[in-house]
Parts: structure tokens; sequence; C-alpha cells
């Protein structure tokens, strides 16, 4: 941004107004109450966000950008998304009047580097090209050793500051999203189907996996401590896989906003790629190694695309628990009589509902139900994993306009 031309300039500046004006509006002072009070698990009334995902190449295409330097296009669609969610979605989404620069954290990696075999599509799906192929190859997993380019950062701030300065807060931000996705990493280097089968043929070297991935996770967590790289997330950073760390529990009076600790944050963990497994096997082969991991944090999310329904009561025992994700084809009515209102109850509505033909009477009834079962939880609705909407953006509105209609009504 700091070589952005003189025109670039203007327009970024004059979204920077626009978005600033849209975050001085009281109702985002009034969003930003609630969430803390449903993240605190108090049953304000059910909270909807929308993200768009892979759709935002159909709502916002980047054809529609008018600055003509990349990085000024890039900064340009990050604010227009802003204005356009506020101007489209009726949801609970809060437009802050801030510009994040991430500080140039970087890590070396695992010493491997997962392989897949590309689909001739260009969205299709690809195939495992395992890496992992013998006990002995776990051996080549090397633990990731953090680092900054403190050069990077300073720059992106200044370049920040001399751009937004005036009209946005502009904030530096180390690592503030923490997640673990352990199965993630080894089923990329072994192959989702092989670790299937290692579970019964060979369970020590899944063991002896996931305890090298625990161990390297925790290094790199130490790492980010020791180089003093975390920041607090008790604000709109996306938490777990829908939505936000708004709430006024953290950090706790002893913490120094200078020096955070794990103590001070929310985290989450995720293994949506045992879906298919049983809770036994879940338990044995990645949960018990991702609760290490999430322990030393204040308020912690679990789950993701899968249906952790039949798990749930050992999801119940993760430390510090707050946010469960409950995907779209679990079984709600079950889900929330184990919830109740001890948890968020996190719930992904069917994307797939955005394609083929809309049907907004379908949609209303289907929310409906949910929101009757769920009266006595704490629940959020993300609409996410949307990969596309064929090219008819007005359905993510009317989607998000009958939900804002349904949670009034609750």
């Amino acid at each position: 941004m700091s070589e952005t031309s003189a025109n670039d300039r203007e327009i970024l500046r004059s979204l920077a107004e626009d978005v600033a004006e849209v975050a001085d509006l009281p109702v985002m002072a009034e969003r930003r109450a609630m969430w803390k009070r449903h993240n605190a698990l108090e049953r304000v009334r059910p909270m909807v966000l929308v993200d768009p995902q892979g759709s935002w190449r159909e709502l916002l295409p980047d054809t529609e950008m008018t600055c003509e330097g990349a990085a000024a296009r890039r900064t340009e669609w990050t604010l227009r998304s802003r204005l356009y969610n506020h101007h489209n979605f009726e949801d609970d989404t809060v437009i802050e009047k801030d510009w994040i620069v991430r500080r140039a954290v970087h890590n070396t990696g695992w010493g491997l580097t997962a392989r897949h075999l590309r689909s001739s599509m260009a969205t299709g799906a690809w195939k495992f090209d395992p890496v992992i192929k013998t006990h002995a190859d776990l051996d080549k997993i090397k633990f990731p050793r953090v680092y900054e380019d403190e050069d990077a950062t300073t720059r992106a701030v200044a370049a920040a500051e001399e751009l937004f300065g005036d009209i946005l807060d502009v904030k530096v931000k180390g690592i503030a999203h923490l997640s673990f996705h352990l199965m993630n990493v080894y089923t990329g280097l072994r192959g989702l189907e092989q670790v299937l089968f290692d579970m019964i043929d060979d369970p020590n070297m899944v063991h002896d996996a996931m305890a090298r991935l625990e161990e390297g996770h925790h290094g790199l967590v130490r790492q980010y401590v020791d180089m003093n790289l975390l920041s607090l997330n008790n604000d709109g950073t996306t938490h777990s896989t829908g939505g936000n760390g708004y709430t006024d529990e953290l950090p706790p009076d002893d913490c120094d906003p200078d020096r955070v600790r794990p103590c001070d944050m929310w985290a989450s963990a995720e293994s949506q790629e045992f879906d298919p497994v049983s809770p036994e096997m879940h338990e044995e082969f990645t949960l018990q190694y991702e609760k290490r991991l999430l322990e030393p944090f204040a308020l912690n999310g679990y789950g993701c695309c899968d249906d952790l329904e039949p798990k749930l009561h050992l999801v119940a025992e993760i430390p510090n628990i707050r946010r469960v994700s409950i995907a779209p084809m679990a079984n709600v009515d079950s889900s929330a009589e184990k919830l109740g209102g001890d948890y968020i109850f996190s719930w992904k509505p069917q994307p797939s509902h955005l394609v083929g033909e809309f049907d907004g009477d379908m949609v209303r009834e289907y929310i409906r139900q949910t929101l009757d079962v769920s009266r006595d939880c704490v629940i959020e609705m993300i609409l996410k994993d949307t990969h596309t909407c064929e090219n008819r953006p007005e359905r993510f509105n009317e989607w998000s306009r009958i939900a804002r209609e349904l949670v009034e009504e609750y």
C-alpha cells in the first residue's frame, strides 16, 4: 500500500470512510453487546452470521474492483466486502472501525508437503497423493520453527497508518486465531482412506503420528508465548468454525495486554475427517490429543463439518468448552437435547439450499424447525460452506431476510 497510486489511494480512502460511517451506526454497538451476552451463554435470541466463503467470487467478483494495483485491489475487495455485508445481509455481523495489520509471522512447516492429484475441473475435487507410506516415514515430520519478518511487519503498519490512520483504527495483531487440526495435517500426508485402515491394521502408527503432531503444536504455542506473538481475540476475531470472540469474560484480571497468554484467549480444534468414525475411536485416535492442546486456553470450541451428535458426551469433556459446531447433517433434535443451555449451539444450516431452485418456504420451515427444538439452547446460525449460489447473489439476501424474521419471533 506504500506504493499506492493517487487514484487508487482516493478510491481506498473513500471506501474506508464509508466503512467508518457504517461502523459508527448504533446497531453495531447493539450487536457487539448482544454477542457478548450470547457468548456468555445468555439466551438473547438466536444469532445469525452469513459467510459466503466460496460464493464471494460470484457476489463480489474481482472484475468489479476499480483500483489498478494488485495490492490495492485486494484492499479494495476487503473494504467492499464489509460494505456488501452491511447493505445486503440481515445478519448480526459487527462492522468494526478498524484495519487489522497482521504481523508477518511464519513457520517452517512440518518437513513434508502434502501432495494432491488435481481435478481437470477448476473447482473439482482432488485426490490424496500420500507422502507418508511407512511407519518409518513418521520421522520425516519435523517440528515447525516460528519466525517473524519484523521489517515486513513494520512496513505494513507504516503503510496502513499512512493510508487509513486518520479514518480507521489501525491495529497490529499477531496470532489471534488458534485452531488445531491434527487429523487434517496427518491425513494430508498419509491419505484419509489409508488412515482409516491404519486405525485397525496399524493403530500404533496412528498414535505415534498424533503424539508427534501434538508435541509439535505444543511447541508452536510455546514459541508464540516466548516470542510474544499472541494477541487477544475477545473481539470480532472468528472463533472456531463460526461465531466470534466478543466477550467480557476475557481477558482475566491478571492479564498483561502486552504479554498475552493462552489462558487469556479462545481456541478451538476439529477432526472433521473423523465424521464416519465411532465415538470410541474418535476419542482414542484424536480427541485425547486435542484435549491436551486445548487445556491451557480459557474458552474453547470444537467441531466443523462433521456430525458430532453421537459424540457430544465426549465433546463435553473438553476443558473449558464453550462453542460446539452442529453440522448440517446432524440430528438437531437430539443435539439440542444434549447441549441444552450449557454450550453455544453453533448450527451450520444446509448450504445446498442456495443452489438449484431456491425455495423460500422450505428454507423458512427448515430454520423454524431447528429454532423450535433449540428453545432451551444458546443458538447461533452460521451460513457458510456456500461454494456457489449459481450466480444468484440475491439468494443470500433472501435467506438472511427469512432468518432475521424468524429469530425476531423467538
